[in-house]
């Protein structure tokens, strides 16, 4: 990273004493459920990526959105509010959320993600700066909320309700779970970086409390969190320590949820309704469910709990095949930022927040784990190449919350904006975007025992340890531009390992899982895959080939997936695509933007035997394919809204 981030320097220079840090391993204890994830992902301090797509948007959010998105908290008083709260500086709440100091936890996350892939001394030294100051906030029993500290009879909005002003009286709105869940996962992933337990002891003191406070027993609150991701912080700091307190407060916040008995229930909004193990259709808030979801996974793989496989299952079937949008997003309503009735997909107003596609991918990612089937990553790459990275603009500082698939110019979607905005009061978007982007390379690889999967095709050389050998894997590349992909296996000694080669979904005719999105007509082109320039046939099984033999160094692999412009039609039961198609050209979905269809925009239509032609253009938006004929040009729909206001639509009229 060559650009360090400068505007948090000036937290060098605070009358806070630094301890000198040691990576201490946390206390263990015993009696550990036996199950788990029969499938790890590749971690990202062993993937060195070279992509000429991916690795530039990466440095983008590291090199000028965390710096950026620092500045903007300092600004908003995101940091101070720590120090008011810890009584080194006086004054009232700073900001209009009681989420605000999750902002800064995700900065701190996607900078330690930073560290893990390269080593950086003094962002190292920046961020112990910025996490003494969230330690002046915690108060002495592990409580952190800093809103709450500073005035609990003052929340820092309106829709909080105070009523004697304690704590956890208002689970369901407050956000003091939704803030612990979200510091306890920065927590995490900095002590992977860095091996240093300043903020993991932070955490490990909240966990504490929470572990305290929350139960069964007469003296214990009885409650779950309104917005969940506290949860899926919980496991992993299991994962970490290995104290099973934490694993058993997520699975009682997850078994208590829909439990009369136990508190007074939230509602669908909140995916409160009915217990977890009973739901089967995507309701409510979306990134609260799908944070859910993912913690319902994670359940699921250690408990070796059916109940709970069986109800994600269901989930998920749910979303996609009745709720996703073709961009991978989720969410069609904006009132509660919540998914739809079946089949409700509008474009125009469509929701598909950034932080729901960013969950999304942590749950599908758990999925797969969890079963291996490429179904999930078909899910996941849909989403990081449309309707995830829509939401951070080409120069890293403009950001979509809402992610529609269409805009009149008129229509302010983008909370009070029809285009791309600096910031806003609600700035979890941007800050997960910190948080998630550079974790990206994690996901490339995965492996079991004496196999590797390859989920993602993307520059890179990593290195691997199987069960029984050691190996460099390397891939060069110009995905998700063509399909051209060359692998080279190097292992430490001649070895027989599998290697299990994903066949994205639209490379096997299918848009997505399921019966909502089909191409108008099947590609007849076959992937093609060569070892050592030996044509290869391998069985498909869940959506990936393996091959099984004696590696040797530099065996080589290449693969063909043939692009060409599809055009993809929608279920009938979705009334608002109705006799429209949209235009996709391998992973990458397409949009017409009003700038390059001036004359004619409104009245684009496309028939049946329409043809095109792709041809890259390295001067338009950082590089990218553009499909046209003599009637329209089309670009990928992530790069829409970087050239000012204007209108845009991702489905197009039939002739």
């Amino acid at each position: 990273m060559k650009k360090l981030i400068s505007s948090v320097s000036f937290l060098l220079v605070l009358p806070i004493v630094f301890a000198s840090w040691k990576a201490i391993p946390p206390k263990k204890n015993k009696a550990l459920p036996t199950k788990g994830y029969a499938i790890t992902p590749v971690n990202i301090q062993q993937v060195q990526l070279t992509d000429a797509f991916w690795l530039p948007i990466i440095k983008r959010v590291q090199e000028v959105t965390i710096e950026y998105a620092v500045q903007k908290c300092k600004e908003e008083g995101r940091l101070d509010n720590f120090l008011i709260a810890g009584g080194q500086m006086k004054g009232e709440v700073k900001g209009q959320m009681p989420f605000d100091d999750t902002d800064v936890y995700k900065i701190i996350e996607g900078a330690s993600n930073t560290l893990i892939s390269e080593p950086n001394p003094k962002l190292e030294k920046q961020l112990d700066a910025l996490i003494a100051i969230i330690k002046v906030g915690q108060e002495k029993d592990g409580y952190l909320t800093t809103w709450r500290t500073i005035n609990p009879a003052k929340p820092p909005c309106t829709w909080v309700p105070v009523i004697e002003g304690k704590r956890w009286e208002s689970l369901q709105i407050s956000h003091e779970l939704y803030n612990s869940g979200h510091m306890i996962e920065a927590a995490v992933v900095h002590y992977k970086a860095t091996g240093k337990r300043n903020f993991l002891d932070i955490a490990i003191k909240n966990a504490n409390l929470l572990v305290q406070t929350f139960g069964d027993q007469p003296n214990q609150v009885h409650g779950v969190p309104g917005h969940q991701i506290v949860e899926t912080g919980l496991v992993n700091l299991y994962q970490i320590t290995k104290n099973k307190a934490y694993l058993k407060l997520a699975k009682y916040y997850l078994d208590n949820r829909g439990n009369p008995k136990n508190h007074k229930l939230y509602g669908a909004y909140s995916q409160d309704d009915i217990p977890v193990i009973q739901q089967k259709e995507a309701v409510g808030h979306a990134v609260r469910a799908v944070y859910m979801y993912a913690g319902m996974t994670d359940i699921a793989a250690i408990y070796n709990d059916k109940n709970y496989l069986n109800a994600v299952n269901n989930l998920w079937t749910n979303m996609v095949n009745k709720k996703m949008y073709l961009t991978g997003g989720i969410g069609a309503k904006h009132d509660g930022e919540a998914f739809g009735e079946n089949y409700e997909l509008p474009n125009l107003t469509a929701y598909n927040e950034t932080c729901a596609a960013i969950g999304d991918v942590y749950w599908n990612h758990r999925l797969h784990n969890l079963t291996g089937k490429s179904d999930y990553f078909d899910v996941i790459e849909r989403s990081l190449y449309n309707g995830l990275i829509s939401g951070i603009s080409l120069d890293g500082k403009q950001f979509f919350y809402p992610n529609a698939l269409e805009s009149d110019g008129i229509h302010k979607n983008n909370r009070g904006s029809c285009t791309r905005q600096s910031w806003f009061d609600c700035s979890c978007c941007p800050t997960n975007l910190i948080r998630f982007i550079p974790s990206i390379p994690g996901l490339i690889y995965s492996q079991s025992k004496n196999t590797l999967y390859v989920n993602l095709y993307a520059s890179n050389t990593a290195k691997v340890t199987l069960e029984k050998t050691e190996l460099e894997i390397s891939q060069q590349t110009n995905y998700p531009w063509n399909g051209k992909i060359t692998l080279t296996i190097t292992p430490k000694n001649t070895a027989t390992f599998t290697l299990k080669l994903r066949i994205p979904g639209w490379a096997r005719n299918q848009v997505l899982p399921g019966d909502l999105y089909h191409y108008s007509s099947a590609s007849t082109a076959k992937t093609m895959i060569t070892i050592n320039g030996i044509p290869f046939e391998g069985d498909e099984n869940n959506g990936y080939i393996s091959i099984h033999r004696k590696w040797k160094k530099n065996d080589a692999i290449a693969i063909d997936f043939p692009m060409e412009v599809q055009k993809v039609i929608t279920n009938e039961k979705v009334v608002t695509n109705k006799d429209k198609v949209a235009l996709e050209y391998g992973p990458i979905v397409y949009a017409l933007e009003e700038m390059d269809n001036k004359h004619n925009f409104d009245t684009i239509k496309i028939n049946p035997s329409e043809t095109f032609k792709v041809e890259y253009n390295p001067s338009l938006l950082n590089g990218i394919n553009v499909i046209e004929n003599s009637n329209l040009k089309a670009i990928p729909y992530y790069s829409w809204s970087n050239r000012g206001v204007g209108k845009m639509k991702v489905w197009i009229d039939k002739k």
